[in-house]
């Protein structure tokens, strides 16, 4: 059977990229694959078979291999010590293997074709390995190619002698291609997988951003600044979080540039999209007062440093730009700080701190006092005699509140203990809800450059007697 010759192999290797000993091992192979179809099919033949390439002559030579044993079992994998002596002499040996020439002219059309097979496929195979090896450490580096054609909405992109694929899932919804045109795209993924394209671009991941600002921003590239995070919305909005090594050096301006230069020329490369250029901080409340630009924001409050929570609350004409559209605004400078952020303005703000105090003073009026052990008739009595607030109570002496209320000392002494006992702990609710809640009181909370913090919320609640505290419940209301 003909074979490639050593100079069509060399030819084939460079046009494909991959080493000479690869397609010559790919040759060999496919020979051998397509002589044992051949000799099992015709011969019923188990006869261990191997190729080999003769560089000399540019063909593939095929063998029988046997192995030298004291009995033989199996004549045609097996060759006995005595009969190998008489072909080899004395050097022949036990468990050595002996070749012998095995025709190939015989193999026929159909096994060419089969060796033809294997070749593509080890080639392909090749191919893909090199390209895996190639590639595998380039990921997340921005590549330049040419659209060659399109699949199904995914673009298929040329650079240099490889094809990529730019799925429609990586694709900025503000983009449009045609054949021919110049595309820029970080590498995503590399797979080394058979079946399937093998590099994915991207051109919605973040990193191409990154990317974008290292090649436009001289102190991004060389270390001056820093990109501290990128979040997208590709074709909307983006947000970029930067850091500066150097006091005397505003990172902000740095990528922005002389009359917004260097961001113009990123926002044209990503068809108009919006980039929010804000200051890094490690202090979370300063971050995301910057993140939430440019919106204007009043004060930012820690509400669960676990969760990492916290409210933003914006001046009301400001409202709309810090939730952007569709809330998009928002969204992303939750994704670039890592908070969950809760937005309001200063008046629904001022609303809801008003409602919890009113809710806070409505709870004190209503509350009641329970004195335990004593009949309708005996708090009539103390209701009658004045004794009808919390502050009345305590302050009459015991011996008066058990003359009124037909009472021992003692007894009068305990209840008296039950009131101060009910007092606190409607303190210790009013304190736990009321300063959290007071604008300006909380340490994790800071007002917007420039504003004054407003003035916290006072609120006294008055019992039914006319003094502070809760007012002194009949039987009945005890009941329920």
């Amino acid at each position: 059977m003909g074979n490639p010759t050593q100079q069509t192999i060399e030819a084939l290797a460079k046009e494909k990229g991959i080493e000479p000993d690869v397609i010559v091992a790919a040759v060999e192979d496919a020979v051998l694959t397509a002589s044992r179809r051949y000799y099992s099919r015709e011969f019923k033949s188990t006869e261990h078979l191997r190729t080999k390439f003769n560089r000399e002559t540019g063909q593939v030579e095929l063998f029988v291999v046997r192995r030298i044993v004291e009995e033989v079992t199996d004549p045609e994998t097996e060759i006995s010590l005595a009969e190998a002596c008489e072909l080899y002499g004395d050097e022949a040996e036990v468990d050595m293997e002996i070749e012998f020439p095995k025709p190939t002219d015989v193999l026929g059309r159909i096994a060419a074709q089969t060796a033809k097979q294997v070749i593509k496929q080890k080639v392909r195979e090749a191919e893909r390995e090199n390209v895996y090896e190639e590639y595998s450490d380039r990921l997340g580096e921005v590549v330049i190619g040419a659209v060659k054609g399109f699949e199904n909405g995914d673009i298929v992109v040329e650079s240099g002698r490889t094809e990529a694929l730019l799925p429609r899932r990586e694709q900025s919804r503000a983009e449009n291609y045609t054949t021919g045109d110049r595309i820029r795209a970080v590498i995503r993924e590399v797979n080394r997988n058979a079946k399937g394209p093998q590099i994915i671009l991207s051109r919605t991941d973040p990193v191409l951003l990154i990317k974008l600002f290292e090649q436009e921003v001289p102190e991004i590239y060389d270390g001056t600044v820093t990109i501290r995070g990128a979040v997208r919305e590709a074709g909307d909005r983006a947000k970029v979080a930067v850091h500066s090594r150097e006091r005397d050096v505003d990172p902000v301006g740095a990528c922005v540039g002389m009359k917004g230069t260097r961001v113009q020329t990123i926002i044209r490369e990503l068809r108009g999209e919006k980039i929010d250029i804000v200051d890094w901080s490690e202090d979370p409340v300063l971050f995301v007062t910057n993140a939430i630009s440019p919106a204007r924001v009043q004060r930012v409050t820690i509400v669960d440093e676990m969760e990492k929570v916290v409210e933003v609350v914006v001046e009301d004409r400001h409202l709309p730009l810090a939730i952007g559209k569709k809330g998009q605004n928002v969204r992303l400078a939750a994704k670039l700080t890592g908070w969950k952020i809760d937005i309001k303005s200063e008046e629904e703000k001022r609303r809801e701190v008003e409602a919890q105090f009113e809710g806070l003073a409505e709870a004190e009026e209503t509350a009641t006092l329970t004195l335990p052990g004593l009949a309708e008739e005996q708090l009539l009595q103390l209701s009658n005699a004045g004794l009808d607030t919390a502050d009345s109570l305590i302050a009459a002496s015991p011996a008066d509140l058990a003359a009124v209320a037909g009472v021992d000392e003692a007894t009068a002494e305990e209840l008296q203990a039950s009131v101060r006992e009910q007092v606190a702990a409607v303190e210790r609710a009013m304190a736990a809800a009321g300063p959290a809640e007071e604008a300006g009181s909380d340490e994790a909370e800071t007002a917007a450059p420039g504003d004054e913090p407003e003035p916290a919320a006072e609120a006294l609640t008055t019992g039914a007697g006319g003094g502070t505290g809760p007012a002194l419940a009949d039987e009945t209301d005890r009941g329920n």
